[in-house]
């Protein structure tokens, strides 16, 4: 593994650690431009990559209370099922349009990190349930609506998740705040809970159906979860304005670069 590889793979941990989104969007660039990795393998080898790195986080963030479990379950349980499909989708897709999609969705967190915070801020009436973790509105409910919509949201994540290979950090974190009106570090924390799980299940949705090489894999997966410990560290140290316009803009390169090399070029 080149020095290449290796910072990519650190980069990869240290976006996890410090935003709880954006791991397979540097992990599946690396894999497919630094070690060479044929592309629906490497879509599945990021998975399986930020599957083991996110879990290692989610139980950091779960230990310091900053994981909502009710809602983690069921964005969960519903993106899990989504991921699967979409992974098996995912193998008989043509990869220009894998990665033509997966050029968009860089793009797209892209535009959101650039575009100012508008999150919703917990209003009165939230309450603190197990852990530390806060819900609103009746969300500590299974069965109650905003239930339904973090079940729906998981399902179309999910989905994506499994077709391109990417957690979907960054449609799951602003849309725990939203929807369940939980505070920022908590949706960081339950975000990789939830990526976790539905990455797992996009990795068993390709397994048998492409090649893995299991010692790259596990090489970058150790270099990644140094990464998340480095960045969960200074994650609130630093400035993440500042770090987020900069991640943008190299998202945007990055994108770039795979739209033309692989789909327009293709």
């Amino acid at each position: 593994m080149g020095m290449f590889a290796i910072l990519a793979g650190l980069a990869t941990g240290l976006v996890l650690g410090l935003f709880g989104s954006g791991g397979s969007i540097i992990a599946l660039p690396a894999l497919l431009y630094l070690l060479h990795v044929e592309p629906k393998s490497a879509i599945a080898m990021s998975l399986g990559v930020v599957a083991v790195t996110a879990t290692v986080s989610a139980l950091d963030n779960w230990r310091r209370g900053l994981v909502d479990v009710r809602v983690a379950l069921v964005f969960g349980l519903f993106g899990v099922a989504g991921t699967f499909a979409g992974a098996r989708l995912g193998l008989l897709t043509p990869v220009a349009i894998q990665l033509g999609l997966f050029a968009l969705v860089m793009y797209a967190a892209a535009w959101r990190m650039l575009k100012p915070a508008r999150l919703a801020v917990p209003a009165a009436g939230v309450e603190n349930v197990g852990g530390g973790a806060a819900a609103i509105g009746g969300c500590h409910d299974f069965f109650s609506p905003c239930m339904g919509h973090i079940a729906l949201h998981g399902i179309g994540v999910g989905l994506l998740t499994g077709l391109v290979g990417v957690g979907g950090g960054f449609l799951i974190v602003p849309a725990l705040v939203l929807l369940s009106g939980i505070p920022m570090k908590t949706a960081v924390g339950t975000s990789l809970a939830i990526v976790a799980a539905k990455s797992y299940a996009g990795f068993a949705g390709y397994m048998g159906g492409v090649p893995i090489d299991w010692a790259l894999m596990g090489g970058f997966t150790a270099i990644t979860i140094a990464g998340s410990f480095v960045g969960a560290h200074f994650s609130t140290r630093i400035s993440q304005n500042a770090l987020k316009k900069a991640f943008a803009w190299f998202l945007v390169a990055v994108a770039s670069y795979i739209l033309f090399n692989n789909v327009i070029g293709a």
